[in-house]
């Protein structure tokens, strides 16, 4: 992709100049008729008889430039169209037209992409959110969305974004992503792994913590791998992006209200309606409000298994965040009543975080054992701990096993024939990581 250096503000009039000439020649609505392949060629044949009668000088690199510049504005979603189609990075981040950033590696970095204007950003804006039945203007000026490969997407325009739209993409990565792919970039060890893959087999109610693009939903789509082909598994998300491979999903996601303010269908909606829908397991995409109390009320009530992600800094603060939740959806409930019911549902929490040498870890494996008084006893399975750092920056630390004894849910596990593994798992982490004498 052309950089700054190499694109002038000539390109950018250039561009401009022959893209108007171009919607006045050309029909829209014989262009929407034709395949995507059939239309691209159309445009480029009207842009060559464009640039010819206009005398426009051009290399033949700078015209096929020019000529892909502006099937992926007509077509696609214009200057995003070649960070889409790379795969080495996670996110894309617009702040108006002339600042677009992507993160590679844990860091984020300036490209030398650009949009022609403010409005052309928030028309490709407009684009994208129109194929699921959403909009983005004053009237409604923050709009979550996702594109047709999965990938969500964040919109949030003016007047609320000074300087011009201001767009956030989180890609969906072609691949999926498994356990021993985690395993393999060092976020957890093999024995860490293993109790992870027991817990999505035997039904242990999850929650997955951690802070903004810590992979919370990596990890969570990671756990669901191991549900039964035999489960009917409901899924409620605000954009949907989990991949759920199993054969009996139902996915279900949110609405916002339309233009009169009304037929907004909320998280809690869902996750209430579902419980209606003989679901065997819930998976909440991200617990943020009331509907907290409803999926803590769905795993006390036999849908055990379930599972669901949120944001906080440590498992500690995962549990205060769901009393919090729930007290703020205006339950008039005491807290001992509230941290009872967390701890009859909730069994395992799991810390995911991102880490500020940009790699990504789960610290902590922490199970939640009871309450003393008014206080959530839990205990560490595994955490992650930082010894220091090498000359490159990069963080030096280990995983390893508590050596607490059993878990609690070790019944559970004996009851699905994985007492053995989750045994050898905790042992050989606990051992494994010993300091050498």
């Amino acid at each position: 992709m052309a950089t700054d250096a190499r694109r002038s503000e000539s390109y950018y009039e250039t561009k401009g100049t022959v893209f108007g000439a171009l919607i006045e020649a050309i029909d829209l609505a014989q262009l929407a008729r034709l395949d995507a392949d059939a239309a691209r060629e159309e445009i480029r044949d009207i842009v060559n008889e464009i640039i010819a009668i206009k005398n426009i000088v051009m290399s033949i690199s700078e015209q096929e430039e020019l000529l892909d510049d502006i099937c992926n504005d007509v077509l696609g979603y214009g200057p995003l169209e070649p960070l889409l189609a790379r795969d080495d990075f996670a996110d894309i981040m617009v702040n108006g037209s002339g600042h677009v950033f992507i993160e590679v590696s844990g860091k984020i970095q300036k490209t030398g992409i650009r949009f022609r204007d403010n409005q052309q950003l928030l028309n490709i804006c407009q684009r994208i959110v129109s194929q699921i039945g959403r909009r983005v203007d004053e009237s409604s000026p923050i709009c979550d969305a996702r594109l047709p490969d999965g990938s969500r997407v964040n919109v949030i325009a003016p007047p609320l974004s000074l300087d011009g739209p201001a767009l956030t993409i989180r890609k969906f990565k072609k691949d999926k992503l498994r356990l021993a792919n985690l395993v393999k970039f060092n976020s957890i060890t093999e024995e860490g792994a293993e109790v992870l893959r027991i817990l999505g087999r035997c039904r242990v109610n999850t929650i997955v913590s951690g802070g903004t693009g810590s992979g919370k939903t990596t990890l969570l789509n990671c756990l669901t791998q191991f549900i039964d082909d035999d489960e009917r598994i409901i899924t409620c998300e605000d954009a949907a992006e989990l991949q759920l491979q199993q054969p009996h999903v139902v996915r279900l996601e949110t609405r916002p209200p339309n233009l009169e303010g009304e037929g907004q269908v909320t998280m809690r909606d869902l996750v209430k309606n579902c419980l209606r829908m003989r679901p065997e397991r819930i998976i909440v995409g991200e617990v943020r409000g009331p509907e907290a109390f409803d999926l803590l009320q769905a795993m006390n009530t036999g849908h055990d298994g379930s599972m669901g992600t949120l944001h906080a800094n440590s498992p500690r603060e995962a549990l205060s965040r769901i009393e919090s939740m729930i007290t703020m959806g205006g339950y008039s409930l005491p807290s001992k009543t509230i941290r009872e019911m967390i701890v009859a549902s909730v069994d395992v929490v799991v810390q995911a975080a991102r880490l500020r040498d940009g790699s990504r870890k789960i610290t902590h494996i922490i199970e939640v054992v009871g309450l003393e008084g008014d206080v959530i006893i839990t205990q560490d399975l595994f955490v992650y701990e930082m010894t220091g750092e090498d000359a490159q920056g990069n963080l030096i630390g280990s995983h390893k096993s508590t050596g607490n004894g059993r878990p609690k849910f070790w019944d559970r596990a004996r009851y699905y024939g994985e007492e053995k593994r989750l045994a050898a798992a905790l042992d050989a982490g606990e051992i494994a990581m010993a300091p050498v004498r």
